[in-house]
């Protein structure tokens, strides 16, 4: 874990043990720091004082801010146990098809966390991880999300639909509005596909549903991560009126 938000959030949540914490020496004193600090000292995790030199010769994002942590890798859940954990509410689920951009990726969950997503659908193979990078540019917001690491999202569609899940993928071409679709008071995963080439046919044929994001510029489409972050705040929208109706 680098990064002062991304270190915060991980000794702040607590679910995973923290083996080492780093800081380089030399840093201008901020309440941030001041915070992971503290937080530190309540969970018994020692501060240790680096180099800069160490400290940028093992990490891996490019603006780690001066701190590095080294902790337990997440625990993945079910696809069971994804649709259990719906926070007092429906489930409310992202599916991740073939988004290889670690920074795409952080995005994604950064915006899907913020919106209430409860849990986080994976691909095991040709799809980015759970990285530093990852981590970082979600802000923390993996230590708030559950994980599932599928074989295949197809497969996991069919399984989500099993379990009274809709299913519904995001594509611009597709005729019906993402802004028309009734999402406040269902089990909801929304499907994202990859940079360049969107859902595949399969994934596609998969969902119960397919909405697009309305667009009014002469670009051909969103970036994914801001797209997912749209679909994620209207079905939160959503949720929030079906509550207070």
């Amino acid at each position: 874990m680098e990064g002062r938000r991304a270190v915060r959030e991980l000794l702040a949540v607590g679910r995973r043990p923290v083996r080492r914490l780093w800081m380089s020496d030399g840093l201008d004193s901020s309440a941030q720091l001041d915070e992971i600090e503290t937080l530190a000292a309540r969970r018994r995790v020692r501060v240790e004082m680096v180099s800069r030199s160490r400290l940028e010769a093992e990490v891996r994002t490019d603006a780690p801010q001066g701190v590095l942590a080294l902790a337990k890798p997440i625990e993945p859940s079910t696809l069971e146990d994804l649709c259990a954990s719906g926070r007092g509410a429906a489930p409310f689920l992202l599916v991740v098809s073939g988004v290889t951009d670690p920074r795409n990726l952080g995005a994604l969950l950064r915006s899907a966390e913020c919106a209430g997503v409860t849990g986080v659908v994976l691909a095991r193979h040709r799809a980015a991880h759970l990285s530093p990078t990852v981590a970082k540019v979600a802000a923390g917001a993996i230590e708030h999300l559950s994980f599932a690491v599928v074989g295949g999202i197809p497969a996991a569609l069919e399984r989500l639909s099993g379990l009274g899940v809709w299913t519904i993928g995001l594509a611009g071409e597709a005729n019906r509005s993402v802004y028309d679709h009734p999402l406040g008071d269902t089990p909801v995963a929304l499907v994202v596909g990859s940079e360049e080439k969107g859902l595949p046919p399969l994934v596609r044929r998969r969902c119960d549903e397919v909405v697009a994001i309305p667009q009014h510029g002469s670009l051909p489409s969103l970036n994914v991560g801001v797209a997912g972050a749209v679909a994620c705040f209207e079905v939160a929208r959503q949720r929030q009126v079906a509550a207070s109706g």
